[in-house]
């Protein structure tokens, strides 16, 4: 059972990359996205994405190694990144652009995203900032896709 917490927690190893274990753990993420997205339309990255985010806040919960959390902890990346790219169609300049874009959202963390990381205690807060940024990167990224739609 640890080794299914553990797993799911560092989105299948991803998060023990040795450098930038969020960024490895969101681009890890990108194809089930691509998947999902095919199979039953980018609106299924929102229940994707609410999935992962229950599953991470009650998983990182009764999780010890998980307090505080740990870099190697990314599947709030998961659910970031699948928030974030739900309103775009599978397409890899999208994919690109909202993978940058929350990347940058969730590392430099604008208001109220850093308020959120700090004030929110345990494993809601080891989630929530992931949501936040994916907001953020979400309307961007759509605005750029009606951009170049034009």
């Amino acid at each position: 059972m640890k080794f299914i917490k553990l797993t799911l927690l560092s989105w299948f190893g991803s998060g023990y990359s040795p450098k930038g274990p969020g960024t490895a753990g969101s681009l890890c993420c990108l194809p089930f996205a691509w998947g999902i997205a095919t199979i039953w339309g980018p609106e299924s990255l929102i229940l994707a994405g609410f999935m992962a985010f229950v599953v991470g806040v009650t998983v990182a919960h009764i999780t010890p190694e998980a307090k505080n959390d740990p870099g190697w902890v990314v599947i709030d990346e998961v659910a970031g990144q699948w928030l974030t790219l739900a309103v775009v169609p599978p397409n890899l300049l999208l994919y690109a652009v909202g993978f940058l874009l929350f990347r940058v959202f969730d590392i430099f963390k604008p208001w109220p995203i850093r308020t959120l990381e700090q004030k929110v205690p345990g494993a809601l807060g080891v989630m929530i900032d992931d949501v936040a940024a994916a907001v953020y990167a979400a309307a961007l990224l759509y605005a750029f896709s009606l951009i170049i739609r034009t």
